[in-house]
């Protein structure tokens, strides 16, 4: 029964978002999916009822975008006449001139819709960089705290240790400096010859992010129960099969979570690339206002879709963490 309010809802879901491009069909397919979801609380403990409602709550705001976009520019010849007048009355105020002078005029909007694809460049790779570095670093000292006992001496155990001393200084210095100063340090002094802006914040970002995600997943290993270790080793495994196939499986599935916390916590933290010269999605911001002198609706924009941004990945993390529990059920 819940199983069947489910499905519906999470149809009725996509085809909202799918029709959010015609504000009126739009609008009511994810209206009538919300009044669903309002009425079955017992499916609400089905993940695809939240991931419904969800793309319901999307598509309203696409159709919401839309349908304001249609009342300003639709040509006036098709459009009611008492619309036609509350639109024109509507473009003889003072917001709407500040609209115009900011967004409209020489296509100054352009400036944020740039900068937000180089955010969302630089974080995704940023995020890349951070997991296989925090992956690697994590291994490592996990390793040495595991193993340090059972390697008697000799060049494994020396280079281990080794290994081990340069994580922990990475992880110290990383953790311990402002990204701003890293990112500064990077591209002013160790790539001073290079003009990849990208490629630098990329690399600046990865680095720093990879610090926080090896602890991250450091504490997901540690928290695998040390009789999985013993279970691969009366399997015949070694330490590293232990690792591959028993440990790290089961690390990752504890730290998913947190790692996607990583990713928005990285969003946000590529503000600073401004800092080196590289037009993401704040500085876009500030080059409106710059040519403006108008600080207010630029940077109010860039903050709401810095929130837009925040509120989407925290609901899609929500998803992953009570998929999370129910398969642990």
């Amino acid at each position: 029964m819940y199983t069947k309010k489910a499905n519906q809802i999470l149809i009725i879901g996509i085809i909202a978002l799918l029709l959010s491009w015609f504000p009126g069909p739009g609008i009511a397919c994810a209206v009538v999916a919300l009044i669903m979801y309002t009425k079955n609380k017992g499916a609400r403990s089905l993940i695809r009822t939240d991931v419904g409602r969800g793309l319901s709550i999307i598509a309203i705001l696409i159709s919401a975008v839309v349908a304001i976009y249609l009342l300003l520019f639709r040509p006036l010849l098709v459009m009611p006449a008492w619309l036609a007048s509350l639109r024109e009355a509507f473009y003889s105020t003072k917001f709407y001139a500040e609209f115009e002078n900011n967004f409209l005029i020489d296509n100054r909007y352009t400036y944020i819709k740039k900068g937000l694809t180089v955010t969302f460049e630089v974080t995704f790779f940023a995020v890349l960089l951070g997991i296989v570095l925090g992956v690697i670093v994590a291994l490592v000292r996990s390793s040495y705290d595991t193993l340090k006992e059972e390697l008697k001496g000799g060049i494994g155990k020396g280079i281990l240790f080794v290994l081990y001393k340069i994580c922990g200084i990475y992880l110290t210095v990383i953790r311990g400096t402002p990204v701003v100063v890293q990112l500064m340090i990077i591209y002013f002094v160790i790539f001073a010859s290079s003009n990849n802006k990208i490629l630098v914040a990329i690399l600046a970002f990865g680095i720093n992010s990879g610090a926080y995600v090896a602890e991250i997943i450091r504490g997901g290993i540690e928290s695998v129960d040390k009789g999985q270790f013993e279970a691969g080793r009366s399997l015949g495994f070694g330490y590293v099969r232990t690792m591959a196939l028993i440990i790290i499986p089961q690390a990752f599935k504890a730290v998913l979570p947190a790692l996607a916390n990583e990713f928005i916590v990285l969003i946000k933290e590529t503000s600073v690339s401004g800092y080196v010269g590289l037009q993401e999605l704040t500085k876009g911001g500030d080059i409106i206002r710059s040519r403006t002198y108008s600080a207010f609706m630029p940077l109010i924009a860039v903050a709401i879709i810095y929130l837009l941004i925040v509120i989407f990945f925290s609901w899609i993390v929500s998803l992953i963490e009570r998929r999370l529990k129910s398969s642990e059920r």
